[in-house]
Parts: structure tokens; C-alpha cells; sequence
């Protein structure tokens, strides 16, 4: 936040620069290299045609070296910033042999894709577990005039704002969650990675840069408590398997008890009720298979 009383940063705005098709320039240089030539080799006897023929080839000469220095070249998707003794004068896009008058300075910049891994950075996630974070993003510039003045070096500055952003991403949620109810990094990329590509747009808002893709390319606990979380999945993973177990097995032997009511099969009282949801739930929940009991004899 920027203090009551210090100046504001000076926004730049990319703006079309007046520049001139190098092909036509190069016409034209060659046509006063022709008159020079023409001038110099043309016999002349007169004092008033030699002076003549001196005043065309210096001012050939001249002319012809100031559009030297004008011309440049812009590959595709490159573009060239203008400036006038540090005045930024416009942005240059068109591709090509290009011209400027000679006192202009031009600054290149690339506009291309580029594809960015960031370092693996420790982040402690929403629950305080650290992690192990690191982001892929594809950037590009967008605004030539702010990433040339408004930031002192634009890649240092993405580079940056990417492990700014992935640690604040990273903090707002937790790494895992067994229950499913929360937005987590390892179950929900493709969210994390809209929430990430939004806080790197409006990060790199100042310097003229767009994101056009971003996602988490390592995410891993922290090697002092992986061996530690690793058991603790394990655990929790064998308590929702042994509670989806149980429901299911409460579940069937209802259903048995119901059916075998319904149909009349057999009439059970209570502490037969109970000795048979016993068995069954020994025969759903056991890990082992059982081993059954013929009993040939009355119940009692």
C-alpha cells in the first residue's frame, strides 16, 4: 500500500509509433547512392560543374548515412519501443524492415509466449501442514510501454509475482481432505488453477502482462512430516473404508431382518433377533472369512 503523500507511479500506455516502411526508405537510399555515383564519375570541366558535383555527393553522402542509421528490424512477434532522449514516442509492431528517423532510439521486446516453472517453494497450507509447491505458467506481454518503464526488470518481476502468488494461493487451502467437503490442492486442480491464473493476472496488471495459462506442476508434503502424513492417510483412508463397511453391512442385515419378517420364513423374537444380527455382522465386517457352526440341536 502506498503511503499518504508519496508519489504515484507513472502508468505507461503502449501507443502507435510513427515509423516508416523500410523498403521504401531503402529506395530511396539507393537512388542517392546512384546520384552520388552518377555525380562522381560525370566528367566536368567547369569550376561551377565540379563545385556542383562536390555539393551532390556530400549531400548524397549525408542523406544517405542518416537513413542508414534509421533502418531496424522487427521479427515476428517482436515489437520495438520508440523513444525520444528517454521520451517513449510509441511501439512498433509491424514486422519487417522498418525505419525511424535516425535520433530515435528503439528498444526491442519480445510479445511471444513464454513458458515459465517456477521453483519448488515450502508453503504452509490452510491447515498449517507445509508443503511443497511449484507452478508452470504461460505468460506473454501485452502492454510493451509498461513492461519497459513501469517495472525496473519484467521477468525478475514475473518470476517474483509467481512465488508471491503460489504461496498465497497455497495458504487458502488445505492439502488434502478425506471427507471430500472442502476445495483441496491435491483433489482440485483445475480450481486451484483458476484461482492462481486470477491472482497472477491482477499481480502482473502493472507491468503490462497476461496469463494465459498457470497449474501446479509439484505438490508434495514437506520431507520432515511426509512419513508422518502418509501414516495418517493410511489411517484415515482404513476408517472411511471400515465405515462405509459397517453402513453397508447395517444396511443388509435390515434388509435381511425385514424380508424374513415380510415373508413370514420364520418367526424370531428378540434374543434370537440379536443373536443373528450378531452373526451377520461378524460375516460382513469380519476380514477373514468364517467359518460356520452347524448346530443340530434346538437354540436353547
Amino acid at each position: 500500500m502506498v503511503e499518504s503523500g508519496a508519489p504515484a507511479l507513472n502508468r505507461s500506455r503502449e501507443t502507435r509509433a510513427a515509423t516508416q516502411s523500410g523498403y521504401l526508405m531503402l529506395l530511396i537510399w539507393l537512388a542517392l547512392l546512384g546520384a552520388a555515383l552518377w555525380a562522381g564519375i560525370t566528367n566536368g570541366t567547369a569550376d561551377v560543374q565540379l563545385v556542383w558535383k562536390w555539393v551532390i555527393v556530400v549531400l548524397a553522402a549525408i542523406a544517405g548515412t542518416l537513413i542508414l542509421c534509421g533502418f531496424y528490424l522487427i521479427n515476428p512477434n517482436e515489437a520495438a519501443a520508440i523513444q525520444l532522449f528517454g521520451a517513449y514516442k510509441g511501439t512498433d509492431r509491424v514486422e519487417g524492415l522498418r525505419w525511424v528517423l535516425p535520433w530515435l532510439t528503439r528498444k526491442k521486446i519480445a510479445v511471444r509466449a513464454n513458458n515459465v516453472i517456477s521453483d519448488k517453494i515450502k508453503v504452509n497450507d490452510l491447515r498449517g501442514n507445509p508443503v511443497e509447491m511449484a507452478a508452470q505458467v504461460v505468460w506473454r506481454v501485452t502492454d510493451t510501454a509498461q513492461a519497459l518503464f513501469d517495472v525496473d526488470d519484467y521477468k525478475e518481476f514475473v518470476m517474483a509475482q509467481i512465488e508471491a502468488a503460489v504461496r498465497s494461493i497455497g495458504s487458502r487451502y488445505p492439502y488434502d481432505d478425506i471427507e471430500h467437503q472442502e476445495i483441496t490442492l491435491r483433489g482440485n486442480h483445475d480450481e486451484v488453477g483458476v484461482e492462481l491464473r486470477k491472482a497472477l493476472i491482477e499481480r502482473l496488471e502493472v507491468a503490462g502482462i497476461t496469463v494465459d495459462e498457470c497449474g501446479l506442476t509439484h505438490l508434495a508434503y514437506a520431507q520432515e512430516i511426509a512419513g508422518a502424513m502418509l501414516r495418517r492417510q493410511q489411517a484415515e483412508a482404513v476408517i472411511a473404508a471400515r465405515k462405509k463397511l459397517v453402513e453397508g453391512a447395517v444396511t443388509m442385515v435390515e434388509m435381511a431382518l425385514q424380508q424374513l419378517s415380510e415373508k413370514n420364513v420364520v418367526d424370531l423374537d428378540d434374543e434370537r433377533k440379536a443373536a443373528m444380527v450378531s452373526n451377520l455382522m461378524v460375516v460382513l465386517c469380519g476380514e477373514r472369512d468364517t467359518q460356520p457352526v452347524v448346530n443340530a440341536g434346538s437354540l436353547y
